[in-house]
């Protein structure tokens, strides 16, 4: 998996591609301290579009996020969620936690 973080907006954005599985786990917190370091930032975004494939453990990195963003009083929105992706979300009952879009 890739990471790449920017800022666009005032929004932190994540950019993950490729297989987001434990393998990235690694790969993720990184970008996730270099994300929650980011200052000036509103809210923070994932986009997945152009993720091939997510497991359990990618749920729970993104739990992780959801629970560094709280303790910063920031959003978290899912963008460019389809195909295989959007069904793990749906099973899991993301939508419950995350703006997914």
């Amino acid at each position: 998996m890739e990471a790449n973080v920017s800022i666009r907006d005032g929004v932190a954005l994540m950019k993950l591609s490729g297989r987001f599985d434990f393998n990235a786990h690694r790969e993720f917190r990184d970008a996730l301290e270099r994300m929650v370091g980011l200052a000036g930032t509103t809210s923070f975004a994932v986009d997945l579009a152009d993720v091939s494939y997510l497991d359990s453990s990618a749920l729970g990195m993104l739990l992780l996020l959801r629970d560094k963003a709280k303790q910063s009083n920031k959003a978290v929105a899912l963008t460019g969620v389809k195909g295989s992706v959007r069904q793990v979300l749906d099973i899991a009952n993301f939508a419950k936690m995350f703006t997914i879009s």
